[in-house]
């Protein structure tokens, strides 16, 4: 069998799989957050209450806040991961009531599950998106706990001092608390425009920019260049995507603490409807 793409294993249908672990996977919830709302009693399995050490079988009718839940669909997929490079202009989201671009039509169409953002990048902000339809993969990737290192190339209006520099990678007070960030690289660049690359470990919302605003100097331009261990392609263009390989995707489970869970493939590839970064 091949391993490295996060599917269902069929040996396990008879047995059934945790329920907190199929959920996860289908972005319904962290782990967590599942065993959570089984203590709370919101879970049951054919009517039943659901105990934490419960698996989901084939044929099982599962109901969340009696909410019918189709399951099956969480454990008959590979897990997928694609390198999206959004340009500024696109939002992160599937609707948008103001009739915006939205990154998930750029995405090849998903037979069963869906495609889930691992953390968000502004209207404004361009460069490396990670979707995933491996929901526990992500969670895991954008918990705070994990502390995952997120890199972005800025452009900087203005002059920028050493004892500035200095004060942002100290850490500095936001309306959220303190923030700071945890490398600061010059890059260069001509005139009033300089560019630097910069390290933060968290995802709070506009981070980057809140943090050089809270020195009143403006940010002319913000791509994200890496998240964790993955690096946006230079040759990828914008409003394309790279999908990781087998091995690719192994390394990446690594790091999110995920290689004991030996995922497994066995559903046909699915073919890309959209245009590919992959060479």
């Amino acid at each position: 069998m091949q391993k490295g793409r996060g599917g269902f294993d069929a040996n396990q249908s008879v047995d059934g799989e945790r329920i907190q672990k199929v959920l996860a996977r289908g972005g319904v919830g962290s782990r967590r957050e599942i065993e959570r709302w089984i203590d709370e009693g919101r879970l049951k399995i054919n009517g039943k209450p659901v105990g934490l050490g419960d698996r989901l079988k084939a044929g099982d009718h599962l109901l969340i806040n009696d909410r019918v839940v189709h399951w099956e669909k969480f454990v008959e997929q590979p897990t997928r991961v694609l390198l999206y490079h959004k340009p500024v202009g696109e939002v992160v989201t599937r609707r948008d009531p103001e009739g915006r671009p939205v990154v998930f039509t750029q995405l090849p169409k998903l037979a069963i599950s869906r495609w889930i953002a691992v953390g968000r990048l502004d209207i404004n902000t361009s460069g490396l998106l990670l979707v995933t339809n491996n929901g526990e993969l992500a969670n895991r990737l954008m918990h705070p706990s994990t502390q995952v290192e997120r890199e972005y190339a800025v452009r900087i209006l203005g002059e920028v001092s050493e004892a500035t520099l200095a004060k942002l990678k100290q850490g500095v007070e936001l309306e959220d608390g303190k923030a700071k960030f945890d490398d600061i690289i010059f890059f260069g660049g001509e005139g009033a425009n300089k560019w630097y690359n910069v390290i933060v470990a968290e995802g709070r919302n506009r981070l980057v920019r809140r943090l050089w605003e809270s020195q009143e100097l403006i940010v002319s331009r913000l791509m994200r260049v890496r998240y964790g261990p993955v690096v946006l392609p230079e040759r990828l263009k914008a409003r394309t995507f790279y999908e990781l390989t087998d091995k690719e995707l192994e390394l990446l489970f690594e790091f999110a603490g995920m290689a004991g869970e030996k995922p497994v493939h066995i559903t046909k590839p699915e073919v890309k409807a959209h245009k590919s970064g992959k060479r």
